[in-house]
């Protein structure tokens, strides 16, 4: 691999950049300076410093994110907050981006990557990637909405959905409140609450518990991520 691109990978500024870095002397491989930035770097075996720090190069990044309420599934945005501004510094990437979406309101489990195929691979409706969810419903939900559910729903502006398999947690009558989990394998704008809805019933309260078979971290804190484990990237990829 070019120096230029390896330090580029690595997040380290554009090509034009990290070639400027190069041809101050500030980058040695395997401790001696290189000026080249066509210049070949093993990225396995090679000893990769930028000012006397180590680069150790790593090709994909995969975090966990406990999205919470009040910021939008988005890269970038001039208004509101994204779930990239929760990023430290650190940690930060420009070429990082969230594997699907959660509506603003919504928290949960949010698989954040630079790993395009990784994510076509989970969005791609041919391999019907389940996800599922825990809802708080205002409204008693039954069995015969379960019925429902399984069979395919017609939701708000004619579409069907999918099957999909509801579980009814907890009713409370009293509250006439209703807790579910839904595992859906599709992802059309507002599911869960259209779905909800067409059974006269409305969502207060939703959060993504489950992606494939990755679940979300209990011990993470609402609005923290972590990086993913080895195994658990096995587990997206699984089917």
């Amino acid at each position: 691999m070019r120096l230029d691109k390896y330090l580029a990978d690595m997040d380290f500024g554009s090509r034009k950049e990290v070639k400027q870095l190069i041809k101050n002397k500030q980058v040695a491989v395997n401790s001696e300076i290189v000026t080249s930035d066509k210049f070949q770097v093993k990225e396995q075996e090679d000893s990769v410093t930028l000012e006397g720090d180590e680069v150790v190069y790593q090709k994909y990044f995969y975090y966990l994110l406990n999205k919470p309420a009040g910021v939008i599934t988005a890269t970038v945005d001039d208004f509101e907050a994204t779930v990239l501004d929760i990023f430290s510094d650190q940690d930060f990437r420009s070429d990082l981006f969230p594997v699907g979406r959660l509506d603003k309101d919504t928290e949960g489990l949010l698989v954040i990557t630079n790993d395009g195929a990784l994510s076509h691979r989970l969005l791609s409706p041919k391999r019907h990637v389940e996800k599922e969810y825990l809802a708080t419903v205002d409204g008693i939900m039954t069995s015969a909405d379960i019925g429902l559910f399984s069979n395919g729903l017609k939701i708000d502006g004619g579409e069907v959905c999918l099957p999909a398999k509801l579980k009814i947690d907890q009713v409370d009558e009293a509250n006439n409140v209703s807790t579910i989990r839904l595992a859906l394998h599709e992802g059309k704008f507002h599911q869960v609450k259209r779905m909800v809805h067409a059974v006269g019933k409305e969502v207060m309260y939703l959060k993504r518990i489950r992606m494939g078979h990755l679940y979300l971290d209990e011990q993470l804190d609402l609005g923290s991520y972590r990086e993913l484990t080895e195994d658990e990237v096995k587990l997206l990829e699984s089917k």
